[in-house]
């Protein structure tokens, strides 16, 4: 399938959060998907990111779906519920369930729906054990239904490479550069397409592979808590990288 059109829409994953580029922009694997499509089909990509930090499903589903469908794009990329299973009571389940019913809305507007999960941090981040659990739970419930409706799920959840410290950022939550440009493997490859051989060689600005230090608590895991308990997110008052079509030439 020739794509011309392709538009993103989930949280910090799809808004490429970790993967920040030289001017503190995020970059991320939707980007360089896109940037690779472009490349090697040798014609324009019409690309747009709705994604937005901190974003649960419901906000994702309520806020960017319809906005995505407006577009009128050959596919639309969809991740979410990695926010939601980081709280204390959640069912992967119900998760799963949006995620359907976002499908089942892309499909009925004659578009493509590419299904994508998170990456798994429970190697590297505290209560990794209760993440893994329910991330496991989430995408073993989005493999079902997606192989039923015969889409494309790029299972980045079940990749063990995409485990390795050295893919995460500092905060343990986010692909860094390296990571990301591994997601954009992964999902070029569940569309049989070829990444670009370049993409080997990125490292990112800061990885996981260092001890959970006091640093580390105060300046990620305490930030954190303080929004969980005043209802806040780190998203609030963003708006998507890209809410319209950019163009991005061969």
């Amino acid at each position: 399938m020739e794509i011309r059109k392709y538009v993103a829409i989930g949280d910090s994953f799809s808004e490429g959060y970790g993967d920040e580029t030289d001017d503190g922009l995020p970059r991320g694997w939707a980007d360089l998907v896109a940037g690779r499509l472009a490349s090697a089909q040798g014609i324009p990509i019409d690309y747009a990111n709705l994604a937005i930090r901190g974003r649960k499903i419901a906000a994702i589903l309520d806020e960017q779906l319809d906005a995505a469908i407006a577009l009128t794009p050959d596919v639309i990329s969809i991740n979410g519920g990695g926010n939601d299973i980081l709280r204390p009571r959640v069912s992967p389940a119900w998760v799963s369930s949006r995620l359907l019913i976002a499908a089942r809305r892309i499909m009925a507007s004659g578009i493509t729906p590419i299904l994508v999960s998170g990456a798994n941090p429970s190697g590297v981040m505290p209560l990794g054990a209760v993440m893994q659990r329910r991330g496991d739970a989430l995408a073993d419930h989005v493999q079902r239904w997606t192989s039923a409706f015969g889409l494309p799920y790029v299972n980045n959840w079940g990749d063990a490479r995409l485990r390795d410290a050295r893919f995460w950022s500092e905060d343990r939550l986010h692909l860094n550069a390296a990571g990301h440009a591994h997601a954009a493997t992964n999902l070029l490859m569940t569309l049989e397409r070829d990444p670009d051989p370049d993409w080997s060689g990125f490292t990112g600005h800061t990885s996981a592979e260092s001890a959970m230090n006091a640093r580390y608590w105060r300046e990620f895991v305490g930030p954190w808590i303080g929004r969980r308990l005043t209802g806040r997110s780190s998203g609030d008052g963003r708006r998507p990288k890209y809410a319209n079509y950019i163009r991005l030439e061969p």
